[in-house]
């Protein structure tokens, strides 16, 4: 009766977060007029899928998911790469100013990235990199995500017992064998975690290719969603909504398949609670 009772509780409780998403799927098989009907449907009563057909015929819908697909993919694995060899760095290389060095690092999870967005504008600008994605993939590589990504694997290299790199070192591995050979292995959860959250966020970002892109062929799928327009300038909403269905689909598909993987690699991290 107690689990009934639990299990009741916890859907309760998700319907404030498993409504919208619901809502948006629904709606965007819904004509236009349906979506403002009063009252309002649940489930479409004359559904279509036109709102798909011009989600993917009014922009290049599937270049945008391709930007969107590599930037991330790319920026997660660069993301991954740096802050393994940054945090291992911190954990295990003992040096002047270490500690120091780390508490400048961490600094920068301190600064919106409004505050330097214009800056790194007018840089980008001077290198001619504007409406290219390099501005996204260097800004996301190396800022305030890489930041997290490095204290969390410095904090997983700090929990392997030093015994494991003594013994490797008596068999003549070098530092940067110890890393690749003996640390890199034990910390997979450590990197699903940092892969999942650099993913997540490199996927959803908006701020920065609204600021750095200007065609519509390099745009990516967050900066793509707001240009569902008619021709008086107002939004389409049940193609807007089909995009962004189509545009969670990775990151529902992560939430389902790597949340244990996720959960495991921050709490073998100490990032508890």
């Amino acid at each position: 009766m107690t689990r009934v009772l639990l299990i009741v509780l916890c859907a309760v409780i998700s319907i404030p977060f498993v409504f919208p998403t619901w809502w948006m799927i629904t709606s965007s098989f819904k004509p236009i007029n349906e979506i403002f009907a009063f009252p309002p449907t649940l489930l479409p009563q004359n559904p279509t899928v036109q709102p798909y057909i011009d989600a993917v015929t009014l922009q290049p819908f599937a270049l945008q998911y391709f930007n969107s697909m590599y930037i991330a993919i790319v920026v997660t694995a660069a993301t991954m790469l740096f802050s393994a060899m940054a945090g291992y760095a911190f954990a295990r290389i003992r040096f002047p100013g270490a500690d120091f060095l780390f508490l400048i690092v961490l600094a920068g999870l301190l600064v919106p990235s409004e505050v330097t967005i214009v800056p790194l504008f007018q840089m980008f600008n001077t290198l001619g990199l504007i409406n290219t994605h390099w501005p996204l993939l260097l800004v996301s590589t190396f800022g305030a995500p890489s930041v997290l990504a490095t204290f969390i694997m410095r904090q997983f290299f700090i929990t392997l017992p030093v015994e494991l790199e003594e013994a490797a070192t008596l068999d003549g591995l070098t530092r940067a064998g110890i890393w690749w050979r003996i640390s890199m292995p034990l910390a997979k959860s450590a990197l699903a975690a940092v892969a999942i959250f650099t993913f997540l966020h490199t996927w959803n970002l908006y701020l920065e290719p609204t600021v750095y892109l200007q065609s519509p062929e390099l745009f990516t799928l967050p900066q793509a969603l707001t240009r569902y327009t008619d021709a008086y300038g107002g939004q389409q909403w049940n193609v807007q909504l089909a995009a962004a269905t189509m545009t969670a689909v990775p990151v529902l598909i992560v939430f389902l398949f790597a949340q244990r993987q996720f959960v495991e690699g921050l709490s073998q991290t100490g990032l508890k609670g």
